[in-house]
């Protein structure tokens, strides 16, 4: 009588792996094998609890638990041994589909039966496979024991507690820890590379509640009991080992169904609701009912190769199975690393016969635990093989003593321990086979004494960079006093009450969270109310003490803290505009107000000191009883248009000018030029955006050209008198250098006989021949060829005196040449 084959089949949350766990406890012996190191261990530690320690084994690829009396075995898939038991049971079995590992499930599928009852654990996927593999199963059906349904998309900072945060790299899952400590306190961390020592003390801080969240990777969907109520994807999208690739809608299941615990509801969703990262509507549909495509192949390889040779067996392990639903596997890393080593003759020398052969075999079978890549692990597994293929046959004592020694040190961060774990599995699972070492089970003791030192280290350094301790006790804790509930202001403004968002403060101003809703939240807002009053006030008082450097001028905002307290507005005049402080400061009261507004108008007089001397002197004159209307008038012209003005416009201001007036107008700073009135300090970068920002609280709004701009296109923004830019053809150059070519034309004049300018000067600029000759008859001089025809000439064009026009002033070259452009 064949023994009994039961295949239980359903979704997440169907107590599946506690039923095949209580059947195995009701036999004499049994054998399960698990996808996972972490989910043997959670079932081994279940069942030494009801069988005792004496009598069950934990078998793994790089951990050995065997007890003289064991009966129970808990296993990988890989590690299952080869003896029988009365009982056996599969895990997971739908992974016989898995590209790398899947043909090992298959093999245990079709080739492990118990004495008398074997049973097989999946998703309601793997139905067809079992019809078709094993026909005389028996298929039973487990519904899921709660409902799982779809949340939407919710971001990090509103996850409900008590949720699972799963991605699909260990950057991405630091990545989410980090900012769920900065947000919410903290998360635990859960990996499949980690160490079950480090697993458990990590989940254990989540079922305890010293953390409400956790991140984890696909790690997560195979079996790991934890009390979580929603999933939440920072992804869809995996690499798989060959490529990045969507999540079939059986793997978000999987993931998605460890919400919910026993006949407690569970949710699911993701970060964003658009884009690759979100779920289609028929994905979430086919979540929710449980229905997914079925399987329709599981990946095949040969389970007992021929050892003869390497040939044999090479080929034995790339034979094709016969047509149906097992299809060959795709090359794994073993089988790789084999045909690797094959290619060298020291290797096939040394493989003649078939206990090297399996020795070989067994060699190329070392996992590639720290993911190196198949070179570098081809090359460690080459050294390996030497050592096992020579002599003794043993793997010498001072390589592995030196290697395991290198790792034996808890220094460094989180990544750091993480690789050593990982190389440090590789030794492990080296010392753990029979016959490779002179003293197997010393060093197996030796690697799991440094696994556990450093999952120790990693479990605090993991708590120590993704937890925050100090996060304060729970409302429940505290009572419904609000008063006493801590409001804490994160770095980027954002204002937490015992872990809840509730709002942003930004500089004075705070903003409610759009969802703050409900008696709950009016609490936590009442408790912010109050506690916001200190930190606006310590906000003020910084303010009133700030240096000056802390302000800044944002068009007609002054900016301080990166946030605007005020701005300017049209005044007495443009060099003493108005200050308005900006309404987020209404919630201080009078007397903080009237301090922040005293500031900041000293910071305004400063800037104008600094930057704008001229402009503060030029609305002094203007308004000056004891000075002639003509300087008023100048004066005013250029206080209106900030320190710059045309000249035509003001020509017959200009010539009644005084000397003491020309003279106080260059003491306040005011170049009198050929063509145009001006401060030349006014165009420097810092200066010309205070008096932008000056002219704009005026309402005359000023595009400035980029900084150092010294010639532009006509039709550049800033390209214009206003800013500072003479337009002359096809350019505009800036005023000062339009006089510095004034000096230069005056100086290489020479009567009124014509005369030729340096061409060097105009050249350097960069201006073009058709603005070099407006310029010249801007100033008063036409042009014509010389005799040689090699240059251009100048020489004055007559003008009609006037008895009104005075001597041009000696003092003033600028005035000297506009004299000479008159009478020339």
């Amino acid at each position: 009588m064949n023994p009994a084959v039961t295949a239980v089949l359903g979704p997440t949350n169907t107590g599946k792996t506690h039923l095949a766990v209580e059947r195995m406890c009701g036999h004499s012996s049994g054998i399960m094998g698990f996808p996972l190191r972490l989910l043997a261990r959670e079932v081994y530690d279940r069942v030494v609890a009801i069988k005792g320690a004496d009598r069950v084994a934990l078998v793994t690829g790089e951990e050995k638990i065997v007890p003289k009396d064991a009966r129970w075995f808990l296993c990988t898939a890989e590690s299952m041994p080869d003896h029988d038991g009365a009982f056996v049971a599969l895990d997971e079995a739908q992974l016989g589909t898995d590209p790398e590992r899947g043909h090992v499930f298959t093999d245990r599928l079709l080739r492990r039966r118990g004495r008398e009852e074997t049973m097989i654990l999946g998703s309601e996927a793997l139905r067809p496979m079992i019809r078709t593999l094993i026909p005389d199963a028996e298929i039973v059906a487990r519904p899921r024991f709660s409902t799982l349904t779809y949340a939407g998309a919710k971001k990090i900072s509103r996850l409900p507690k008590r949720s699972a945060i799963v991605a699909f790299s260990a950057e991405e899952v630091y990545a989410v820890a980090e900012m769920l400590r900065r947000l919410r306190g903290g998360a635990a961390v859960v990996m499949g590379a980690l160490s079950p020592r480090t697993r458990n003390a990590q989940v254990a801080m989540f079922q305890a509640g010293e953390v409400d969240y956790l991140v984890a990777t696909d790690a997560i969907g195979m079996g790991l009991n934890m009390d979580v109520a929603h999933v939440a994807f920072a992804g869809l999208n995996k690499f798989d080992g060959r490529r990045s690739r969507r999540l079939t809608v059986a793997e978000m299941a999987q993931i998605a169904g460890r919400a919910g615990r026993h006949q407690r509801d569970g949710s699911f969703g993701a970060l964003v609701e658009e884009g690759p990262g979100a779920f289609l509507p028929e994905e979430v549909l086919a979540i929710e009912e449980h229905r997914f495509p079925r399987l329709d192949h599981l990946c095949w390889r040969e389970g007992d190769p021929d050892l003869t040779s390497i040939d044999t067996l090479v080929a034995d392990l790339e034979r094709r199975p016969p047509p149906g639903v097992l299809r060959a596997a795709p090359q794994s890393v073993d089988l790789a690393v084999l045909k690797r080593l094959a290619e060298e003759h020291w290797v096939r020398d040394r493989a003649r016969h078939p206990a090297m052969v399996a020795r070989l075999w067994a060699a190329a079978g070392v996992p590639d635990f720290a993911k190196l890549g198949l070179d570098p692990h081809a090359r460690f597994v080459s050294r390996l093989f030497g050592h096992l293929s020579e002599g003794s046959g043993h793997i010498p004592h001072q390589w592995f003593a030196d290697e395991i020694a290198r790792l034996d040190t808890v220094a460094g961060d989180v990544e750091t321990l993480a690789g050593r774990i990982a190389a440090v599995r590789t030794w492990a699972y080296i010392a753990n086979r029979p016959n490779w070492l002179a003293e197997p089970a010393h060093w197996a003791d030796r690697t799991r004494q440094i696994e556990e030192r450093l999952s120790d280290a990693l479990h605090a350094s993991l708590t120590q960079r993704f937890v925050d301790k100090r996060t304060t006790a729970l409302i429940r804790q505290i009572g419904v006093d609000a008063s006493t509930l801590p409001v804490v202001i994160g770095a980027e403004g954002e204002v937490l009450v015992e872990d809840h968002p509730i709002g942003r403060l930004d500089g004075f101003r705070f903003t409610v969270a759009a969802d703050a809703r409900g008696a709950e939240k009016r609490m936590l807002l009442a408790a912010a109310e109050k506690r916001l009053a200190s930190e606006r006030t310590r906000r003020v008082d910084a303010l009133v003490a700030a240096e000056d450097a802390g302000f800044a001028v944002a068009e007609t905002a002054v900016v301080w803290g990166g946030h605007p307290v005020a701005r300017l507005a049209a005044g007495v005049s443009v060099a003493r505009p108005r200050i308005l402080l900006d309404r987020d400061l209404d919630c201080l009261d009078k007397r903080q107000r009237e301090a922040a507004l005293d500031r900041i108008a000293r910071w305004v007089a400063a800037m104008s000191a600094q930057a704008s001397p001229a402009l503060v002197a030029l609305a002094g004159a203007a308004r000056d009883p004891q000075a002639t209307p003509a300087l008023r008038v100048v004066a005013a012209a250029l206080e209106a248009g900030g320190g710059i003005a045309a000249r035509a416009p003001l020509r017959s201001s200009l010539d009644t000018l005084g000397p003491d007036e020309r003279k106080r107008l260059r003491t306040i700073g005011v170049t009198i030029g050929a063509i145009d009135l001006f401060d030349p300090r006014l165009l420097k970068p810092r200066a010309a955006q205070w008096r932008r920002a000056l002219l704009a609280a005026a309402g005359r709004n000023l595009m400035l050209p980029p900084d150092g701009a010294t010639v532009l296109p006509r039709t550049a923004p800033g390209a214009t008198l206003a800013a500072g830019f003479r337009p002359f053809a096809q350019q505009a150059v800036r005023i000062d250098l339009v006089e510095r070519l004034a000096r230069a034309t005056h100086d290489a004049r020479q009567g009124r006989a014509p005369f030729a300018t340096d061409p060097a000067l105009a050249t350097s600029m960069g201006l073009e021949p058709a603005t070099i000759e407006r310029l010249m008859a801007e100033l008063g001089f036409r042009s014509r060829k010389s005799d040689e025809g090699d240059r251009w000439i100048w020489q004055g064009r007559r003008a009609p005196r006037t008895a009104a026009a005075p001597p041009p002033d000696p003092g003033n070259a600028f005035a000297a040449l506009a004299g000479l452009v008159r009478h020339g």
